[in-house]
């Protein structure tokens, strides 16, 4: 699956499915389900490392993680985040970014709004497909007030489409928009050209992404926007299936 492939997936009106995984035995499920996107996401703080938040994860601890699911994925395109402080200046992002890159990822994702202008230049300068996070951002949790829905009101909302126009003009490829009003992540998705994934943004983005961990109800506390595929499934593969199915033939998340 090429940054090609999902741009014509939006021109087409094809759903786009995407996961995050951690390691190399859920990947190797996961790629078998054919999924689009697969993310090895710095949630893996509160997943797998038991950390309140995702601001503790560190470069290593993405790179080892990023190995271990890129040795079980041959389909989907891997992404990889940046965790906390790793790309807050153009030095140190290219440094990191290279990491993960050599780790196994295809492309590397990034939080923040048009601070990251100059980096995103940066790294497709060099090669390094980026995939832009707005919206809710994890990271910046302590900042922000808590884990709690972006862009309610109408100046909030305008500041973060303005921020993804300008991510998408800098070089950003993906976007990948979190916890916003759906007529937001509508609006947002219809003025790029680039696929806007979404979590907890609405029905109307151009594909979805959920944790693993949430799709088969290992986590503790089930977000609100999420679903537990495995309680109407038999299996870990099925409940997998059933959430791909559902996302491409429009019925999660519900309109």
């Amino acid at each position: 699956m090429s940054l090609n492939d999902l741009r014509q997936k939006k021109l087409r009106g094809e759903k786009i499915t995407s996961i995050t995984v951690y390691d190399y035995s859920f990947a190797k499920v996961i790629d078998k389900v054919g999924f689009d996107i697969i993310l090895v996401g710095d949630s893996l703080g509160n997943v797998i490392l038991g950390y309140d938040t995702t601001i503790p994860v560190s470069i290593s601890d993405m790179e080892y993680h990023t190995r271990a699911v890129a040795r079980g994925t041959s389909r989907g395109l891997l992404i990889s985040d940046m965790p906390f402080m790793t790309y807050s200046n153009q030095s140190d992002a290219l440094t990191n970014a290279g990491k993960l890159m050599q780790a196994g990822a295809q492309m590397v994702k990034l939080e923040g709004g048009e601070w990251l202008r100059e980096t995103i230049l940066q790294l497709t300068k060099c090669g390094i497909p980026v995939c832009a996070h707005l919206g809710l951002t994890p990271q910046s949790i302590h900042k922000i007030g808590g884990l709690k829905i972006q862009g309610r009101d109408k100046t909030s909302a305008e500041a973060i489409l303005s921020s993804a126009i300008s991510l998408e003009q800098a070089g950003a490829e993906l976007l990948v928009i979190e916890c916003v009003p759906l007529a937001l992540g509508k609006t947002i998705a219809e003025h790029l050209s680039i696929p806007v994934i979404g979590i907890g943004a609405g029905a109307y983005t151009d594909g979805q992404i959920l944790v693993l961990y949430d799709v088969i109800g290992v986590s503790p506390q089930l977000p609100n926007f999420s679903k537990n595929f495995l309680k109407e499934s038999n299996s870990i593969s099925e409940a997998l299936v059933k959430y791909t199915t559902a996302v491409r033939d429009g019925s999660f998340p519900p309109a």
